[in-house]
């Protein structure tokens, strides 16, 4: 009788513990776990970041740390079988469908600045970058006081659009800002002559340039309207859990190397579907930060 006693009770301790790993699970993690899926928010023209393909497939440098992402939360979780599920995301709705839960990883190219960790949280950079405006050559515009009275072109609700409206206003420009729905129509206003210049992040322009009709015939600006600023995955903020899952699994993409191998075949190599090669080699400043991976806002940081 005792022997069962002790049997029972042994089974009823491992029953518990069960229970208790289960009950563990918070979060981000919990609903993975329980309905065996994540969703990755991308972009549709975020190149060589996260944009569609000729298949209307999303591709890009941020899509592949994601997809590492979700290797690592399926090891993390035990799970055989992890769906990714994707879902479309533009610069004035992403942030409200990660804090409303419809996406779990932003695959883009978001500025993680002091602002949005109000709302969001970010992982370890994975790039750096600074805004600045394209325009025609032969609009002769050279700086940002070039721009005063003139119609300029910018994305809502990016941090571009404000360090834009913020000079406007600090430099009495009387700029006529004209704000676009996402990063190709603010380069098409350029193409078609609806806007002088399209303010955006300068890799962002450098894919535009290098994907349009006549690449030579656009300039991007020496000028900049910030310091480098660093790109991070947005995830849900206050999930501690999933973050360290999340920062783990990039801070060991990065400083084991893959991270430049992911770099280089989206920078340095032909991409989709054009085949274009953006020649933008990895600078001094990221790689040092692959070496010591941070999540810091602050762009004096990377220096």
């Amino acid at each position: 009788m005792r022997q069962w006693r002790t049997v029972a009770y042994t089974l009823a301790i491992a029953c518990y513990a069960g229970q208790a790993g289960s009950e563990e699970l918070t979060g981000t993690l919990k609903n993975i776990k329980e309905t065996g899926a994540i969703t990755l928010g991308y972009r549709e023209s975020s190149i060589p970041f996260s944009y569609l393909d000729d298949s209307q497939k999303p591709v890009g440098y941020a899509m592949d740390i994601c997809l590492a992402i979700v290797d690592a939360v399926k090891k993390e979780l035990k799970l055989d079988k992890l769906e990714v599920k994707l879902n479309p995301v533009s610069s004035s709705a992403r942030i409200p469908l990660m804090a409303n839960g419809t996406i779990d990883l932003e695959c883009g190219s978001t500025t993680n600045n002091t602002d949005r960790l109000k709302q969001v949280a970010f992982t370890n950079t994975h790039f750096l970058t600074a805004t600045r405006f394209v325009s025609k050559k032969s609009s002769k515009l050279n700086s940002i006081d070039d721009l005063k009275g003139k119609p300029v072109a910018s994305t809502s609700g990016t941090t571009n659009i404000k360090q834009l409206t913020e000079a406007n206003a600090a430099r009495n420009l009387g700029i006529n800002i004209i704000p676009a729905k996402e990063h190709a129509e603010s380069f098409l206003l350029v193409e078609t002559d609806r806007a002088v210049a399209a303010v955006l992040d300068d890799i962002l322009l450098a894919s535009f340039v290098a994907g349009s009709k006549d690449p030579d015939a656009y300039v991007i600006s020496s000028d900049a309207f910030s310091k480098p600023e660093p790109y991070g995955i947005m995830l849900r903020k206050d999930d501690p859990a999933f973050k360290k899952v999340v920062d783990d699994a990039t801070a060991a993409l990065y400083t084991g190397g893959e991270g430049q191998k992911i770099y280089d075949k989206w920078f340095t190599q032909k991409i989709p579907p054009k085949g274009l090669n953006l020649n933008t080699p990895i600078g001094a400043e990221l790689k040092n930060e692959f070496a010591k991976p941070s999540d810091s806002p602050d762009p004096d940081s990377y220096k």
